[in-house]
């Protein structure tokens, strides 16, 4: 298995939630997604994250997928947990993904309108104390808390990287010169603003793509760790269609996009829940269904 330092500069897999005809979580459904994308060499899965719909699941069903995750992952990789929301909420689900065995926390930032960047360092700080001090990576959606209380944030004890996910590579280069050289900075925007993130610094990406098609995501990361720029970006080319129909509707199809295309795959994970889109379109479908055609997807 590789280390937490290894796995957080390679591909970070946010994995669905899969649902069963009653709309109750299954995260059984998971074993056959999860297999392919490890035998492809997924650096770490992410159970959790927002392509997990982290936002729809109670904080009971959230604990029952970090659990259950980890025991189909089985020591093949390091496991990062999402955590967040109200305080005591994700207090409790960081001790639940410290029993389950997760490696590290991915902490959601604090979607509340009235988040102060002080605020957010004790938030961070009681979830590491509720963890026993689990590793950390930081998911920044909103780099409007600036350069100096990013640095803040990163200067707390045990947190090892950060979840670049905002369109803003400046302020990405101006907030790596600002922190420890150790942290590590995860493009957090998936396949298609990778080569972007790298050229300022990042290291690695997140990706849903690995739920559908772990084999491209996998060789558009060893271009880049490669310097290979132009070979990334032909990979990216590619599998740019599946991310197109994904950002649509506010990105409101986001996960729509990818258990859409797991349904026509065979692997079917459900719907999703409401405020998120389902299903997609006539017209999102048939391009779904052309890329997949195109790429003759299995």
């Amino acid at each position: 298995m590789l280390s937490l330092d290894q796995a957080l500069t390679g591909i970070s897999g946010i994995l669905v939630t899969p649902y069963d005809a009653k709309g109750d979580i299954a995260p059984a459904r998971l074993a056959p997604i999860l297999d392919r994308a490890l035998g492809a060499g997924l650096h770490m899965p992410v159970v959790n994250g927002n392509t997990g719909e982290f936002y729809a699941l109670t904080t009971d069903e959230a604990a029952t997928m970090v659990r259950e995750v980890a025991g189909l992952v089985a020591g093949r990789a390091p496991l990062l947990a999402g955590i967040g929301r109200g305080l005591r909420d994700a207090c409790a689900l960081a001790k639940a993904s410290a029993a389950a065995g997760a490696s590290a926390l991915m902490v959601h930032q604090p979607p509340d309108p009235f988040v102060s960047p002080r605020g957010i360092i004790d938030y961070v700080n009681a979830i590491a104390d509720a963890s026993g001090g689990l590793p950390m990576m930081l998911y920044l959606r909103n780099d409007a808390i600036g350069t100096k209380a990013i640095a803040e944030l990163c200067a707390r004890p045990g947190v090892k990287g950060v979840k670049w996910a905002t369109p803003n590579p400046l302020k990405l280069a101006e907030a790596i010169a600002a922190c420890d050289p150790g942290i590590v900075w995860v493009g957090g925007l998936a396949e298609v603003w990778a080569p972007t993130f790298y050229a300022v610094g990042a290291r690695g990406f997140t990706s849903g793509l690995i739920n559908v098609w772990p084999e491209r995501s996998l060789a558009i990361h060893a271009a880049l760790e490669a310097g290979d720029y132009k070979q990334a970006n032909q990979l990216i080319a590619g599998m740019k269609a599946f991310e197109d129909i994904r950002a649509e509707e506010m990105n409101g199809t986001n996960v729509t996009g990818v258990k859409a295309a797991l349904l026509a795959l065979g692997r079917d994970c459900g719907p999703t829940r409401p405020p998120s889109a389902w299903p997609l379109t006539s017209s999102q479908q048939a391009r779904l269904d052309a890329f997949i055609a195109a790429n003759q997807l299995t």
